[in-house]
C-alpha cells in the first residue's frame, strides 16, 4: 500500500500535475492539504476517472484538506474533535478516515505568522486538540498515522540554515514540543532521515531561488502509530514534483507499506 501526503497549494492550479502524478506514482491514499477551494469545486469528477474516492474538508481560498484513495474511504471525520476556532471560525484543517488496512489523518496545522501572535497561540491550542483526539487510534493495533503539513520543523537538521530562523514560528521551543507531546501520544516519524540524499527537505519558498539552492525546511511529515511504523518499506520524499513550471512549493511525501489491505 501507498500512501503520501503533499501539500499541493491550490487544487486548481495544480490539477494538471496532480492528476499526472497520480497515475505515475501508483499512490494508493493520498492527503491533500492547502486545496484552496470550496467542497463543491473540488475536482472529483477528474478524480474518479483515476479511481480515487474523495473526502474533502474545504469551504474557500484558504485552507483546505481531502483524502483521495483507491482502496475505500470509511468513518469519514470532518475537522478537528475539539478543535479551536480561530475569529470564531473552525478552519478546515483536518479529516480523518479509514482507507483499507490503515486509519489516516490529513491535517493542515496553522502556520502561527509570529512568536506572540493570535495565530500562534491557535496554532498551539491546534496542536493540543489534535494530541487529544488521535489518542485512541494510536494506542490501537491498527496502522494509524497522521499526514500533512505540520508547519513545524522538528529539529535544526531540518531547515537549511537554523541562523536563519532564529526568533521564528515553526522552529520554536513551544512548536517543537508541541510535536514532542503528539509523539508522547504514541506516534513517530516515519520518514528516516537521511533518505537517498542529504537532507530531504519537502519545502522550498517560490522566492530568491531556495529549490536550486535547496534553502528548504522538512516540515510535511508523516507520523505513524507502532503498527504503521513496523509496517513502512520504504519512504521518500519525491523532489522532482517540485520542478518546473506549474509546481507546489512543497514536494509529496511517500510512505510504502507493507501491510494486507
Amino acid at each position: 500500500m501507498r500512501i503520501a501526503t503533499w501539500n499541493v497549494n491550490s487544487i486548481t492550479a495544480r490539477l494538471p500535475r496532480l492528476l499526472a502524478w497520480l497515475e505515475s506514482s501508483g499512490t494508493d491514499v493520498l492527503c491533500l492539504q492547502e486545496t484552496k477551494c470550496t467542497a463543491e469545486q473540488f475536482p472529483h469528477d477528474e478524480l474518479r476517472e483515476l479511481g480515487y474516492e474523495a473526502a474533502v474538508n474545504a469551504n474557500g481560498r484558504w485552507n483546505g484538506v481531502a483524502l483521495l484513495s483507491k482502496v475505500g474511504l470509511e468513518d469519514v471525520v470532518m475537522g478537528l474533535p475539539g478543535g479551536p476556532d480561530y475569529d470564531g471560525v473552525q478552519e478546515p484543517r483536518a479529516v480523518s478516515a479509514t482507507c483499507g488496512p490503515a486509519r489516516v489523518w490529513s491535517v493542515y496545522v496553522p502556520n502561527g505568522r509570529e512568536v506572540g501572535h493570535a495565530h500562534y497561540a491557535y496554532k498551539l491550542g491546534w496542536f493540543e486538540a489534535l494530541k487529544t483526539a488521535v489518542a485512541e487510534d494510536a494506542a490501537g493495533a491498527r496502522p494509524f498515522a497522521v499526514l500533512g503539513d505540520y508547519n513545524v520543523a522538528p529539529t535544526d537538521e531540518d531547515v537549511w540554515d537554523p541562523a536563519v530562523f532564529v526568533d521564528s514560528t515553526h522552529v520554536t521551543p513551544a512548536e517543537r514540543a508541541a510535536l514532542t507531546a503528539l509523539r508522547e501520544a504514541g506516534l513517530s516519524d516515519v520518514v528516516p532521515r537521511p533518505l537517498k540524499y542529504d537532507r530531504p527537505y519537502t519545502y522550498w519558498d517560490y522566492r530568491q531561488l531556495a529549490f536550486p539552492k535547496n534553502r528548504g525546511m522538512r516540515i510535511d511529515l508523516v507520523y505513524g502509530n507502532a503498527p504503521f511504523a513496523k509496517a513502512v518499506s520504504d519512504a521518500y520524499v519525491d523532489r522532482e514534483e517540485r520542478k518546473g513550471k506549474g509546481a507546489s512549493d512543497h514536494a509529496p511525501v511517500v510512505v510504502d507499506l507493507d501491510v494486507q489491505g
